[in-house]
């Protein structure tokens, strides 16, 4: 109600505007970042000759597959999972300053050279790999670099860009690419490993990788009032609603008072266990396949990318359902927040363990896997977003950091995985998901303890605290 008062003029969003043009923008740019970013879980089952859990060769891969295209290198389940996991190693490094620069320096200039670098570097790969392991490492550090860059910085976009009360819709429009993409990546890469080879898949993302970054730059406008192709009628209309929710002028950052933020770090934790969860179920999702079921690279690659079409779509119900409780005043925002991260963090646990104890047939396992990863998508509408609620002014720096903390259990979680494949691959997946089960459940419990959704006081605009 005191929105509506705020701005008692605004009427429904018009989906023509150029801003949700934007935001199906930016979805496709994050379409190609995870795209470039997640290939290489179902390519190195091309890649190498002993991706098999039980220690044979993969026999349904080298049937299908010829070396001459798809060169074959020997690399340990240890090794694997080191290379999964570097990317976030670089993205690990680049999180708090790209959220701390990202209020001071152009965004257009930050995102595009960021996405062609991640661009060029993904048609280098192969060559990498050609050299050795340590070298496809270095490359995956690099783009961990370069997409953590865009994936914080587009925060930053929508303060400029969005109206205060279309910032959670068109949020959550640009980042439902991250879960589409998957779905498309994993669709298209087992048929382009078949018959063109699994390099040319690098080459294929990293081309399309340069093409949408040439799009973003004649595009996008920093600011709303110097774009061309925006309506002056779009542009009074956002400019006025960013005037009447206040400066949106970077203060200094009140680091202790966030330190000391309860809910700031409930949102930390759930952001560990989702990123610990969402990256261990993408980057071994076509192993598990390949281990259970036995089916060639297109195949794996189709029923690899059936669960992050549903995770996509549960997302997409996620956000419009939050939004119906708060319309409706079902639920108080707080306990939206902590409903929709509860089902995000516990029911792919209770999936996972029916994927390795109730899992009798394909049709089971396929089913309990999609399950296990589309419930996870309900964070979108808890924990993911709460920092906005907490501190729009410094929800980009927030991210940043929060994301930081997150990152570390996706940086993490796949060499752990990797770790326990290569040492007990009979009992290794019931460890991982265990852990998997603890990270989440504390996480949870500290959420529901501590998680508000209220402005907190050190972020609000008359708050000067400083380090």
């Amino acid at each position: 109600k005191q929105m509506d008062n705020q701005f008692p003029s605004r009427k429904g969003p018009c989906f023509c505007s150029f801003r949700y043009v934007l935001a199906l923008f930016m979805h496709f740019c994050n379409i190609v970042i995870i795209a470039q970013r997640m290939c290489l879980s179902l390519t190195m089952v091309a890649m190498v000759n002993n991706t098999n859990l039980h220690g044979s060769p993969n026999t349904s891969a080298e049937k299908r597959l010829d070396n001459t295209k798809n060169p074959v290198y020997n690399w340990s389940p240890d090794v694997q999972g080191i290379i999964f996991s570097s990317i976030f190693y670089g993205a690990f490094l680049i999180q708090i300053p790209v959220g701390y620069i990202s209020g001071i320096y152009s965004i257009k200039k930050l995102i595009g050279f960021a996405l062609f670098l991640s661009s060029l570097v993904s048609i280098f790969i192969p060559q990498a790999a050609a050299v050795g392991e340590t070298w496809i490492i270095v490359c995956r550090v690099v783009q961990g670099i370069t997409q953590g860059t865009v994936t914080t910085a587009q925060h930053e976009i929508w303060v400029k860009w969005a109206p205060p009360l279309e910032r959670g819709r068109l949020t959550s429009m640009s980042l439902s690419g991250f879960l589409l993409g998957p779905f498309i990546v994993l669709l298209v890469t087992g048929i382009i490993c078949e018959s063109l080879g699994w390099p040319m898949v690098f080459y294929i993302f990293g081309a399309c990788g340069c093409a949408v970054c040439l799009l973003w730059f004649v595009l996008y406008y920093d600011d709303p009032k110097d774009h061309p192709c925006v309506s002056l009628h779009e542009k009074e209309y956002i400019t006025s609603s960013l005037i009447q929710q206040g400066s949106s002028t970077r203060q200094s950052l009140p680091i202790k008072a966030m330190i000391k933020s309860l809910p700031l770090w409930a949102i930390s934790f759930c952001c560990f266990a989702y990123l610990w969860t969402y990256s261990m179920l993408i980057v071994y999702t076509p192993t598990l396949i390949n281990s259970m079921l036995h089916v060639d690279i297109r195949e794996n690659g189709l029923l690899s990318s059936l669960p992050y079409l549903f995770a996509w779509i549960c997302g997409v119900i996620a956000g419009h359902t939050a939004d119906f409780l708060m319309s409706r005043n079902m639920l108080s925002l707080t306990a939206i927040r902590k409903l929709f991260t509860a089902i995000g963090l516990l029911l792919p646990i209770v999936f996972s363990m029916c994927l390795l104890y109730l899992s009798s047939g394909f049709y089971s396992t396929i089913t309990f896997l999609i399950l296990a990863n589309a419930s996870s998508s309900f964070c979108l509408g808890g924990a993911l977003i709460n920092a906005l609620d907490l501190a729009p002014r410094y929800y980009v720096f927030i991210k940043g950091v929060t994301t930081l903390i997150g990152m570390t259990g996706g940086m993490t979680s796949s060499t752990v995985a990797g770790l326990f494949l290569s040492q007990d691959p009979e009992s290794s997946w019931f460890k991982i998901f265990l852990l998997m089960s603890i990270i989440n459940v504390i996480s949870v419990i500290f959420y529901l303890i501590f998680a508000k959704a209220e402005i907190q006081d050190w972020a609000k605009e008359k708050q000067h605290t400083r380090l």
